[in-house]
């Protein structure tokens, strides 16, 4: 009788402490507050999150779970993630292993760094990892996950994967729009030339970046948006968009610090970019729809704006499927301005960064174009199959810089991986940067060495776990096929028509590789370079 009295008054004081906490860290905690709580509330925070480890992990005291480094009280790891947390992820998992537990706030991440381990995650238990965890800033920006990124998975993620795979982003329309990406090339080629005959330094970042954006919005929009005062706005809220959806919030993992985004602005900010984005969008959809509505109606004075585009597809859709309102295609617009822009930009970026900093392999790529070209002024598809080595040079500068270093996932169940317990709800961070870095997988890992791909089966479409720059399983990235056709195309047509060097002479080995984060991992400070046309 005593034992059970006693057992009853134990699990009625984990009760009544577990509720405490709650109340604590759903509290909001106006900025009027933040003096008393700060001062007075934080050592009681300290002892109630010590008691709760006593009282409340009953769960899973009888659990094989994975290593974990140390924790702080309340905020458990994050103090040991920095601006760049690819960097520290690693440095932690070659001390713990490649399947590591770590706190942030009161969730327990699990964290992979190895092929083996992400294979378990996005292919053995792939469907119990099919899930992103959800952010306050994802719900806000994407229209409530109504986008195939961040969408939760069932049937309504399966609708949205279909239309981006099957209509939107297909070989068959991915080849569609190679008109696209030759005209912009030629006008790239043509600014690059112009620009040449001053032998001065190019902003290749800012190129890059305008050509990708431009592209990306003649394929969603069917036209560029570049050259008028709103469309250069939207891509200043762009950038805007990606740093806010790239970021980390602290009031996702903490709620009782989410008062922390309300006092610096940064809520406000989310607030203003998601307002200023949806309503460019709302414009673009509205005026495409009365356009499209005048056509059917039989006006003749509608102008044509060429072949079909992703908004038209989108729309049309619209009018057979509820599930795909309004907002859903703004948010799916959105998920192919962020990840097409993006992506290709940052592959692109750190292509010619890695050329620049290895003329030996950018003299050899040179040597491959323009043999398969043999004077030929343009580049087909039928010639860009034939350049393996400038295949190899995408595939090693997508091995050192995945554009998408952390790929999130979260368990929706328990699941035992690699001999370890891992609880549902607990959230999932694969390093891509780590495991394309992994020793155990390739020789001498840090070295840009295109050869190594050569002779090698292993691709980046999602089917090889030493190489997932663009992720694998359900929620493998469906826009690689366009973002690597772009690459290849414009890199081999900046290969071809110029020569390249470092500004004043500059040595490659001194080229500053400094990362700035964001949803894509590019370079910190803009790539200079000095282009001289080619006589060949």
């Amino acid at each position: 009788m005593r034992t059970h009295r006693h057992r009853h008054t134990h699990t009625q004081r984990a009760q009544d402490l577990s509720g405490l906490l709650h109340l604590m860290e759903q509290q909001p905690v106006t900025s009027s507050f933040f003096h008393p709580f700060l001062f007075s509330s934080l050592p009681i925070l300290f002892i109630a999150f010590l008691i709760k480890k006593l009282l409340l992990n009953t769960s899973t005291i009888n659990k094989h779970l994975p290593p974990s480094p140390p924790k702080l009280p309340i905020i458990g790891n994050f103090h040991q993630l920095g601006s760049l947390p690819h960097h520290p992820l690693r440095s932690l998992a070659q001390r713990y292993g490649p399947l590591m537990l770590l706190h942030f706030g009161s969730t327990p991440t699990l964290v992979a760094s190895s092929a083996d381990a992400a294979r378990e995650i996005m292919k053995t238990h792939d469907l119990v990892f099919s899930n992103r965890r959800k952010s306050i800033m994802a719900k806000r920006l994407l229209y409530n996950y109504k986008d195939v990124s961040m969408a939760p998975y069932g049937e309504f993620w399966r609708q949205m994967k279909s239309i981006f795979v099957l209509q939107l982003l297909s070989n068959r329309r991915v080849q569609s729009f190679h008109f696209v990406r030759e005209e912009e090339t030629a006008l790239l080629m043509k600014k690059i030339e112009e620009s040449s005959s001053s032998s001065s330094a190019l902003n290749l970042s800012e190129i890059i970046t305008l050509l990708t954006n431009d592209l990306v919005s003649r394929a969603a929009f069917g036209r560029k948006y570049s050259g008028v005062e709103s469309g250069k706005k939207f891509l200043l809220l762009l950038k805007d968009f990606s740093g806010l959806l790239g970021s980390l919030d602290v009031g996702d993992f903490i709620p009782c610090l989410a008062w922390i985004n309300h006092a610096t602005g940064f809520y406000a900010k989310l607030d203003r970019v998601a307002k200023e984005v949806d309503e460019f969008l709302e414009q673009v959809v509205e005026e495409r729809m009365n356009v499209l509505k005048r056509k059917s109606n039989g006006d003749e004075r509608v102008e044509d704006h060429g072949r079909e585009d992703f908004l038209d597809i989108l729309l049309r859709i619209h009018k057979d499927n509820t599930a795909v309102d309004k907002d859903c295609i703004k948010a799916l617009i959105l998920d192919i301005f962020v990840g097409g822009t993006d992506t290709t930009s940052t592959v692109l970026e750190w292509a010619m960064t890695e050329l620049l900093r290895h003329p030996r392999v950018m003299n050899d790529v040179q040597n491959e174009v323009r043999e398969i070209l043999k004077g030929k002024p343009h580049i087909t598809a039928e010639n860009l199959d034939k350049m393996h080595y400038l295949k190899a040079v995408v595939k090693e500068t997508v091995r050192l810089h995945p554009p998408f270093p952390l790929l999130g996932r979260e368990a929706s169940e328990d699941v035992r991986v690699m001999g370890y317990d891992i609880p549902a709800g607990t959230a999932v961070i694969i390093n891509a940067w780590a495991i394309g870095r992994d020793p155990v997988t390739w020789v001498e890992p840090e070295e840009f060495q295109p050869e190594r791909f050569l002779n090698s089966s292993i691709d980046f479409r999602g089917h090889d776990f030493e190489l997932i720059p663009f992720g694998a399983g359900r929620r493998g990235c469906p826009g690689t096929s366009f973002a690597i056709a772009t690459n290849e195309f414009v890199l081999a047509n900046l290969m071809h028509k110029f020569n390249w060097a470092l500004p004043g002479g500059a040595k490659g080995e001194h080229l500053d590789l400094t990362e700035c984060s964001g949803v894509t991992i590019r370079r910190g400070i803009p790539l200079l370079a000095v282009a001289t046309p080619c006589s060949c």
